[in-house]
């Protein structure tokens, strides 16, 4: 039987550590009733015996504590509320128990932004992970160190997993089930909570955000000229005369702090444009490409689809009001 901590930091999201320690309290049932042996003992784990959540409106009583030095087979982090930087500073020997159950043995998995309170042990470093999109350029910052892959819904490295975005982190506790126990029961309890088994890609929720966070003033140039004027064909010797760089030095940084080329920058720009006109106009897909700036029906459909996992018709089908 798998020994399953559930982690309650401070600032943790209630839903999440419900939501974990009741899915795998039924895959027990669902074992039971298939006549196997249940698979996880499931134990809530805080800095204290009690911890107060969501401005104390909640108090969760915890199983254990870190003081009891119990060791576990696999850790959950939730995600956590609010300031990432605060919910890190309170939370410093949550992560430093997570990262001693690890050395004694235990998996360790993330769920949405729970990544950060993960990546700060620093067990993700050369590692891939992936999180909320929303967080993608504030992740990308601080753990320069860590394989981000925020398209991934799951991702598994070395006993360390990771989940994409808000509720995608129930296709890694799916995951998890199969990995534990088998396909068989993952599947009945993805239908039992109405979970998507096979969502492998987050990129259609993705609402791209280009990071103007740092201080380069040349960059930021370039970002808004491009965002200003996205359905215009755009050339990198365009944008270097812009901003009076050489053009090698220009790539160099742009890419460096975006983490896109130029091209790729404009591309996303003009693909987040149609993604808008799809949710809400009622022109039809062609009417909707000339407008963001592109006259070939094939290309604008390859470069949307690699931004967003769908094609234009897909998308529009799934998410127009």
């Amino acid at each position: 039987m798998k020994k399953v901590g559930v982690l309650v930091p401070h600032y943790s999201i209630i839903a999440a550590i419900g939501n974990t320690r009741y899915m795998f309290k039924m895959v027990n049932t669902f074992l039971k009733e298939i006549g196997k042996p249940p698979s996880f003992d499931v134990r809530l784990i805080a800095e204290t015996p009690e911890i107060s959540l969501n401005d104390n409106l909640y108090t969760i009583q915890a199983d254990h504590t870190f003081e009891e030095k119990e060791l576990f087979d696999l850790i959950i982090i939730p995600p956590t509320s609010g300031k990432m930087e605060a919910s890190i500073n309170v939370n410093a020997k949550t992560i430093k128990w997570v990262k001693h159950q690890y050395k004694n043995g235990a998996d360790i998995a993330s769920l949405c932004v729970g990544a950060f309170l993960l990546a700060e042990t620093g067990l993700l470093n050369g590692k891939e992970c992936s999180t909320h999109w929303k967080t993608v350029n504030q992740f990308r910052e601080r753990y320069p160190l860590v394989k981000l892959k925020h398209h991934k819904t799951v991702t598994d490295t070395q006993g360390i997993y990771t989940s994409g975005g808000a509720n995608t982190y129930w296709n890694l506790l799916i995951y998890l089930v199969k990995k534990f126990t088998c396909p068989e029961v993952a599947l009945h309890t993805a239908k039992y909570f109405e979970v998507e088994p096979n969502l492998n890609d987050q990129s259609q929720f993705f609402i791209f955000n280009g990071n103007k966070s740092h201080k380069d003033d040349k960059v930021l140039e370039a970002q808004e000229y491009i965002e200003k004027n996205y359905t215009q064909g755009i050339t990198l010797d365009q944008i270097c005369m812009l901003t009076k760089l050489p053009r090698r030095t220009f790539q160099r940084r742009f890419k460096r702090i975006t983490h896109f080329t130029v091209i790729e920058y404009h591309q996303r720009v003009k693909v987040e444009a149609a993604k808008k006109l799809l949710e809400i106009n009622q022109k039809n897909i062609s009417e909707i490409m000339f407008s963001v700036g592109y006259s070939d029906p094939k290309s604008f459909r390859a470069i949307f689809k690699k931004y967003t996992g769908l094609t234009p018709i897909q998308y529009k089908n799934r998410y127009s009001s």
